[in-house]
């Protein structure tokens, strides 16, 4: 059975994720989903201090290390796929393979706000110019219904997600990336969510280069036919194509 450590994305927070750990741990799988640092359950740490892609990074590498992890299949959704990718760099001899939920691949050297549109990107850096780096960012309006539209799911089930939405660190979005050469020896695959008429509201598809850059590299591949947060859509699914990636003859 396999090891997995899920990497939740911007707003969000490890609770995301809860019900597809539990469809993983049925089949005998250990699952662990951590909080990054001012997101979720942790939105009160370091209120007045800027967090940035750092910390994030430290905070993953902080989970295979104090938990004895190694032979993990590091699962990275959205904004995750940044630390996430930082973390394997770093930690390269305790992960098997990278999986990028409909993730973003970094671009060594540089921030996420070069993958991301020019007008969130835009807005980020106003942001930061008016309330200084410690500033958390609100998710934008508009976006979570374009992410998960009224109708798409149940709306209580809908209305408690938009609950635990939290204001995003926004440095993390402006610090570059350092990967070092190990990260390499990692595998790794993308899974890609082909439902995109969210990004409309994004003004773009911030992943569709992430993705475009996996299938040139010849990574496995994989689609699943929901938005962008399958956990939500199609937590079934999204546990079943871990579960086959996973598996050592099945990564083609």
């Amino acid at each position: 059975m396999a090891t997995f450590v899920i990497v939740h994305g911007a707003w969000g927070g490890g609770w995301e994720w809860s019900p597809v750990a539990g469809l993983l741990r049925e089949h005998g799988h250990r699952v662990f989903t951590p909080t990054l640092t001012g997101m979720g359950e942790r939105a009160h740490l370091s209120p007045r201090e800027p967090v940035g892609l750092g910390t994030h990074i430290d905070d993953i590498v902080a989970v295979l290390e104090f938990e004895r992890l190694r032979d993990v299949v590091l699962c990275a959704a959205s904004y995750g796929g940044l630390p996430a990718t930082g973390a394997a760099g770093r930690a390269a001899d305790r992960v098997r393979l990278l999986v990028y939920i409909d993730g973003l691949v970094p671009v060594p050297g540089r921030p996420a706000l070069d993958l991301f549109p020019a007008g969130f990107a835009a807005l980020v850096r106003d942001g930061i110019a008016e309330h200084g780096p410690a500033w958390r960012m609100p998710m934008p309006p508009g976006l979570f219904d374009a992410l998960i539209p009224a109708g798409s799911v149940p709306e209580a089930v809908r209305q408690d997600y938009r609950s635990r939405i939290r204001a995003h660190p926004a440095a993390t979005f402006t610090e570059p990336i350092g990967l070092t050469g190990a990260l390499e020896s990692v595998p790794r695959a993308f899974v890609r969510c082909t439902a995109d008429e969210w990004a409309e509201q994004a003004g773009g598809d911030p992943v569709a280069a992430s993705a475009a850059r996996a299938r040139d590299a010849g990574w496995p591949y994989r689609e699943i036919g929901v938005g962008h947060d399958p956990q939500v859509f199609d937590a079934d699914g999204i546990a079943q194509l871990l579960t086959e990636l996973a598996a050592p003859a099945s990564r083609a």
